[in-house]
């Protein structure tokens, strides 16, 4: 027997097999050298109920920068209202400081402004990485949810890891969705945009 179980949805074995499908759909990839912001202005409609954007190895010019997230909702503007919860845990290099905790001042009740999502530090080998799932971005209908999760090495030198997760508090479409550093530029680093389908859909 090979382990491998065919497609079936009925078999008296009591092993099933989902039917095959569901696929992550390359969109498109900005790669950083010294951007203020990177921008994703396209390829964010209906073609997909959910969307997912990789964040590899982004690195801040200055030290100690917090990483943040915006959403644009039909204007030029990166304004979206957000109602949004944080948590985040961290353990130092040194093996003497670890929290798990609530963070009051990372969340938004109803903010335009943009979302906290990670906070890195600038040395040769510091950097962060992580990943957000938009979902149903053009419903007309429905609030628009987002789920995040990064982690990164703080200018402190401890591995800091940050929960977020809110909803985009508006019935228009969300089109645009921008990155940046609370100060200085995204040095390096790259974010990949995908469409993901399931075989529900």
């Amino acid at each position: 027997m090979s382990g491998i179980i065919a497609q079936n949805t009925l078999d008296n074995s009591g092993l099933i097999k989902a039917p095959a499908g569901g696929a992550w759909n390359f969109i498109s990839k900005q790669t950083a050298s010294a951007d203020a912001t990177i921008d994703f202005t396209s390829g964010i409609d209906s073609t997909y109920k959910e969307y997912l954007f990789t964040l590899n190895n982004i690195h801040p010019s200055d030290d100690g920068q917090v990483f943040r997230v915006n959403f644009r909702d039909g204007s030029t503007a990166y304004d979206a209202v957000k109602t949004t919860t944080s948590f985040r845990s961290y353990h130092d290099e040194g093996d003497t400081a670890t929290a798990l905790e609530y963070v009051t001042s990372e969340d938004l009740a109803q903010g335009t402004g943009v979302q906290h999502i990670a906070n890195s530090g600038s040395d040769n080998d510091q950097c962060m990485i992580g990943y957000l799932h938009l979902f149903n971005p053009s419903s007309t209908t429905f609030v628009k949810h987002f789920i995040i999760r990064t982690n990164s090495s703080h200018s402190a030198d401890y591995t800091n890891e940050w929960f977020v997760a809110g909803y985009c508090n508006t019935t228009t479409a969300i089109d645009g969705v921008q990155f940046s550093f609370a100060s200085g530029t995204i040095d390096a680093g790259d974010i990949c945009l995908y469409g993901l389908t399931t075989w529900q859909e």
